[in-house]
């Protein structure tokens, strides 16, 4: 007896095809062309949270650097002397500071410089 695979094929067809929505020309239209891009799309995908925490990163350091270069310092010495005065807070929270709450950031700031 043989069996008939049209029901199952047709349903895995279709969900790529959802998923492709939106897609331009035949990657939303042909089977073999819509899974590629379906599998293509989800290394994209995959790479893309990867950068996106590199990408924030970076967003924090910069906003940190500018705050303390208009203070009169590099970037570097002032990670230095964060880390020297124990002040255990991380980029994320300070960049919130420096646009948030600046006269926290600024209290931080002499903390770990010495200044007044």
């Amino acid at each position: 007896m043989r069996v008939k695979r049209g029901v199952t094929s047709h349903a895995k067809h279709k969900k790529i095809f959802e998923a492709n929505k939106g897609y331009r020309m035949t990657k939303r239209r042909l089977i073999r062309v819509a899974k590629e891009a379906y599998l293509h799309a989800g290394e994209y995908a995959f790479a893309g949270r990867k950068n996106k925490k590199r990408d924030f990163r970076a967003t924090w350091i910069s906003r940190i650097s500018h705050a303390v270069v208009i203070k009169g310092t590099s970037y570097s010495k002032f990670m230095n002397a964060i880390k020297k005065a124990n002040i255990v807070i991380d980029r994320k929270i300070m960049a919130y500071l420096i646009v948030n709450k600046p006269e926290s950031f600024d209290a931080i700031f002499k903390t770990a410089t010495g200044t007044k």
